[in-house]
């Protein structure tokens, strides 16, 4: 039997969409900028399978002035507690420096308390007489409700305040300040804001956007789930083939995985077809809950990192720049498409 290779590189998507840029988004940050001056610490969510990517240069920009705390989520979903794993969060850790950084999983109580005993020293140090306010900020979709009940559940013993969801978007309001921290002898505490996920303006990485989307950033309909599902195959390969041997043998073709997978699961169609975009999002989710391998999609070492710095020392492409960007790509498709048709 040939011994298999999978792909070093992913195919360039130029027609991909490079923006989930919405209404909401905007209005969002433009809340978060008025109510600035009455925040203590900005806590900003980052997923932690894409610590590069899901980067928003525009909460660095706009929400300047405050001290900052860096959280990766989902530390459960893309580590595995292998000495690499340690490694790589230290030199995170270090890059990000001044602003600190936490790595959390909403699930793990000794994570949570991690984060809860970084906002109850913040607050002691600032010596409030009315409590501290805190506002966590972030991506869409990147675990930022789900941190906020995890720290009000250890925090105070109260139940979930915030809806949470597999799609982006259930937060689409800056919400009201719920507590985290008691203290006992002045009734204040440490209370936190809830806001909804701003995505960038635009994306210039192709690659960027795959992986943003993959991990749930962006609805599953603004990117073919065949393309997404291809996407996670050609990383899957490079982690560990053997992750979906149970459906078929190490493969490129994400048809073949897909059919194969779709017969397994009873993913058919009339006539007993594979339905291709059913199993794919269905491949998909299974990634996402962390039943197919825990590793990173970004690379990070000092010289990415390095790069990300290089590429978005300030906020990168501004809001009427993105739009601009987006107006052009697509005149470019237009046009494409009357060559094509012709």
């Amino acid at each position: 039997m040939a011994t298999f290779i999978p792909r070093k590189v992913f195919p360039a998507l130029n027609s991909l969409p490079r923006s989930y840029f919405l209404g909401h988004h905007k209005a969002g940050l433009d809340k978060m900028k008025t109510m600035l001056s009455h925040i203590d610490l900005v806590i900003e969510c980052r997923d932690y399978r894409i610590p590069l990517s899901s980067r928003n240069p525009l909460f660095e920009e706009n929400l300047a002035g405050r001290e900052r705390l860096i959280v990766y989520t989902k530390q459960d979903l893309g580590s595995g507690g292998y000495q690499q794993d340690r490694n790589r969060e230290r030199l995170v850790q270090d890059f990000q420096r001044p602003s600190a950084v936490l790595f959390s999983d909403c699930k793990d109580k000794s994570s949570v308390r991690k984060v809860l005993e970084f906002a109850r020293e913040h607050a002691a140090a600032a010596n409030s007489l009315t409590g501290a306010r805190m506002m966590v900020v972030g991506m869409p979709n990147v675990g930022k409700s789900s941190l906020l009940n995890a720290l009000r559940g250890v925090g105070v013993h109260k139940g979930k305040v915030a809806h949470t969801g597999a799609q982006p978007g259930v937060t689409r309001k800056v919400g009201t300040t719920v507590k985290i921290i008691d203290d006992g002898e002045s009734g204040e505490g440490v209370y936190l804001m809830d806001t909804p996920g701003v995505f960038i303006p635009y994306v210039p990485d192709t690659e960027a956007m795959l992986k943003l989307a993959l991990c749930g950033s962006v609805k599953d309909a603004i990117i073919a789930p065949t393309t997404l599902a291809d996407y996670l195959l050609y990383h899957l390969n490079l982690y560990k083939p053997s992750v979906y041997a149970e459906y078929e043998q190490p493969t490129n073709d994400i048809e073949t995985l897909l059919a194969a997978l779709a017969r397994k699961t009873g993913r058919l169609q009339k006539g007993g077809t594979p339905d291709y975009e059913a199993s794919a999002l269905w491949l998909i989710q299974r990634w996402r809950n962390g039943h197919l391998g825990r590793f990173l999609l970004d690379e990070v070492t000092h010289a990415t990192l390095e790069a990300e710095r290089g590429a978005n020392g300030s906020a990168g492409v501004s809001l009427s720049q993105g739009r601009k960007l987006m107006k052009e790509l697509r005149k470019q498709k237009s046009r494409l498409k009357h060559l094509n048709s012709q």
